[in-house]
């Protein structure tokens, strides 16, 4: 049987820290990072979609009914989505708006928190009943709307997520 003599390389542990340095460089500026600011004047699309500079920010965390959507109050039906929408336009109302954006939903807009004047436009939605948390974030918010009968829940509504999939084609 032959043996090998052990060898011993010099300076691996040196190679191996500067191979991670590039690798972990080289994937911040491949990768970008995860998180981008965008802040101005916000065109309202919708109740949980705003425009800014130009790109399309879903709030993230929340959702509010579909602009064709309708809802009850006092046994008669109202456009909540349109509502909700107006709800946000009333809180923006041309003053500057800041989001962090951390991700894009899968229809490619960015998903992102919102801020008009320090205050959470996603949060804020939720507690003052127009918008439902999603995915749990809010889920505080949206217990004290439905316990105040804030909002949506000073009706009857459908979830936004199951009246579109009740109304797509």
């Amino acid at each position: 049987m032959t043996r090998f003599p052990k060898t011993r390389r010099r300076g691996g542990g040196l190679w191996s820290l500067i191979l991670a340095l590039v690798l972990a460089v080289g994937s911040a500026y491949w990768l970008k990072p995860n998180e981008r600011a965008a802040s101005g004047q916000a065109a309202i699309v919708d109740g949980d979609t705003i425009r800014l500079s130009g790109r399309a920010i879903r709030l993230k965390g929340i959702d509010t009914p579909e602009l064709k959507q309708s809802c009850t109050l006092d046994n008669r039906p109202y456009r909540c989505g349109e509502t909700a929408r107006t709800a946000l336009v009333g809180l923006i109302a041309n003053r500057s708006v800041e989001c962090r954006v951390t991700g894009r939903d899968r229809y490619g807009r960015g998903l992102g928190t919102c801020f008009v004047g320090g205050r959470n436009i996603n949060a804020w939605l939720v507690s003052e009943g127009w918008a439902v948390s999603y995915g749990g974030e809010y889920r505080l918010e949206e217990t004290g709307a439905r316990l105040r009968g804030a909002g949506l829940w000073a009706g009857t509504f459908q979830r936004p997520q199951d009246w579109r999939r009740e109304h797509t084609r």
